[in-house]
């Protein structure tokens, strides 16, 4: 009898099959802690449904065969007709839709709603992470539409309408619409205000026609953009359709879609208006960069939240494996070595979590207080929550050993993935930046972030000398704009101290503080002190599976 050669043993199950938000604590948590007693419920059981949908391996196949199927730019028809749209595979649509009828573009309108529709991005871009620039630009573009209340009565129930319409087609005949945007050029790339696309005035009020070239559209097949350029009176917003009222399309030509290092699913694009592309102006002429900064923070929290679910699927791919896999002995995540990385990465997913969780929660407080806390937080969270994406993906794969480098295993994937959010809405030296004009020109915010780390103050010595080697910082502002990536990262390591302090178990918050803020680490994971609970922290991180 022939040997038997292929029996596949110690190798873990798939992770699916298993409930994305009601295995993550620090996600259940902060939803019983932000939303209100007579909503939890419901809350809970909306996004029960979605992370079982999410965590289905019918859903993690849809994420797979968006990727491995990018989407496909058709500029003109057979008979030479120009028609500038872009394909994509059904794996993709259904994402989409499934995304927009969990209500993940409208927060603005209804109780809770950026904590909920935040937790619910987290959620469902564990599924796949590229259709959640459509959904976010769809949800940043209301609070810009509403400096123009007549375009706001149109547009803004169709974007946070839960029906997912896919065919372009005028607002009037349209159940829901998505929205992108264009705003960066070729020549200023994150400097907005060095924008060269021209905006004429029409004689009907309020109307323009656009010439000019845009670098970066975000969702070209959108129903609806938001845009910058240059009007009499300076740079201005406008709304551009893909459709007019009367039903023909609007010259809005693809040149080319981005061939990108990740976010494969998502079209970027390439897009000239040619002197005829119609479009209404979005507030006055001239203050096109105060208009759109609400769609701005929007998209930065989304930056955040959405770098918080790479992180979190990174980590919950990495703890499930060492679980089950076996070497020199016993579990992997028995070894103290392995546990240490795993306890390490798992900090870094639960104070990112927090921290997207707690500005939405100051969105939905709606307070002066929240409105000044959001203006520096939101700049010093997407800045730093970001930029520990990429490092905490890398560690998780390593994780895996040689079967993480397969593509078969998603964390390649996530790779790609993970330093978009860092360059999207603003790359690190912009957020930085943000942070120190959020100092200099709002001293309210800083009183409102002092009043929101202090309520931490005395549960724990590390974060307190963190606190004052920080208040020691604000107060030396010779050359402050050289050390603004210094500060930026310290504001978001305290405030996340502070979160974690209050909200999670002792044994997180303490191996945080230690790690973070005590400087009892290394530079890289794995680095921890061994005295601390760290089997506690990699448990609290394992993904639940039935079965």
């Amino acid at each position: 009898m022939a040997a038997t050669t292929h029996i596949v043993t110690n190798q873990p199950p798939p992770l699916t099959g298993y409930d994305v938000f009601g295995s993550d604590p620090a996600l259940t948590a902060g939803i019983a802690r932000y939303v209100a007693a007579e909503r939890l419920g419901e809350v809970r059981e909306e996004l029960g449904r979605l992370g079982r949908a999410a965590g289905s391996a019918q859903v993690q196949r849809w994420g797979a065969q968006a990727n491995a199927h990018p989407p496909v730019l058709r500029t003109h028809d057979r008979y030479g007709h120009r028609i500038d749209e872009v394909e994509f595979h059904p794996a993709w649509h259904r994402l989409l839709g499934h995304a927009v009828g969990a209500g993940l573009t409208g927060a603005w309108s209804r109780p809770d709603g950026h904590v909920r529709r935040t937790a619910g991005f987290v959620v469902w871009s564990q599924a796949e992470a590229g259709h959640g620039c459509p959904l976010s630009m769809t949800h940043a573009a209301v609070p810009a539409l509403r400096a123009e209340p007549e375009l706001a009565a149109v547009w803004e129930p169709l974007l946070t309408s839960r029906v997912y319409d896919p065919e372009l087609r005028p607002a009037a005949a349209k159940a829901g619409a998505l929205a992108g945007m264009a705003m960066t050029e070729k020549q200023g790339g994150s400097d907005v205000r060095a924008t060269t696309t021209r905006a004429e005035p029409l004689a009907a009020a309020g109307e323009y026609v656009l010439t000019g070239h845009k670098w970066f559209c975000s969702a070209p097949m959108s129903d609806v953009f938001l845009v910058l350029a240059q009007a009499p009176g300076g740079l201005t917003c406008f709304l551009l359709p893909r459709v007019l009222p009367d039903g023909g399309r609007n010259p809005f030509l693809l040149q080319r879609l981005k061939d990108k290092l990740g976010n494969r699913s998502n079209a970027s694009a390439e897009v000239e208006f040619d002197g005829r592309t119609w479009a209404r102006r979005v507030g006055e002429e001239g203050r096109g960069v105060a208009t759109i900064i609400g769609m701005v923070a929007a998209t930065r929290l989304d930056c955040v939240s959405g770098a918080a679910a790479v992180m979190r699927q990174a980590v919950a791919q990495a703890v499930h494996h060492a679980a089950y896999r076996e070497a020199f002995g016993g579990r992997l995540v028995d070894k103290p070595l392995m546990r240490n990385v795993l306890a390490d990465l798992a900090l870094e997913s639960e104070a990112a979590t927090t921290l997207a969780l707690r500005l939405a929660a100051a969105y939905d407080g709606g307070t002066e207080r929240d409105r000044a806390l959001l203006r520096l937080a939101v700049p010093a969270a997407k800045y730093w929550v970001a930029k520990r994406c990429t490092p905490v993906v890398a560690e998780a794969l390593e994780c895996l050993g040689g079967n993480g480098y397969v593509e078969e295993s998603g964390l390649p994937r996530l790779l790609r993935e993970a330093p978009l959010n860092s360059l999207w809405e603003g790359s690190g030296n912009v957020q930085a930046l943000d942070v120190l004009r959020a100092l200099r020109r709002e001293p309210e915010a800083l009183d409102a972030y002092l009043t929101e780390i202090g309520t931490a103050r005395g549960a724990d010595h590390r974060l307190d000398r963190a606190i004052r080697e920080l208040l020691t910082e604000l107060a030396d502002l010779e050359g402050i704009e050289a050390r603004a990536r210094r500060l930026a990262e310290r504001l978001a390591l305290v405030l996340q101290g502070s979160l974690l302090v209050r909200y999670a178990p002792p044994e997180v918050a303490d191996a945080f503080c230690a790690g973070r803020l005590g400087g009892d680490a290394g530079a890289a994971f794995g680095t921890l002190p061994h005295t601390l609970g760290l089997a506690a922290v990699v448990e609290r991180a394992r993904p639940a599976v039935a079965g």
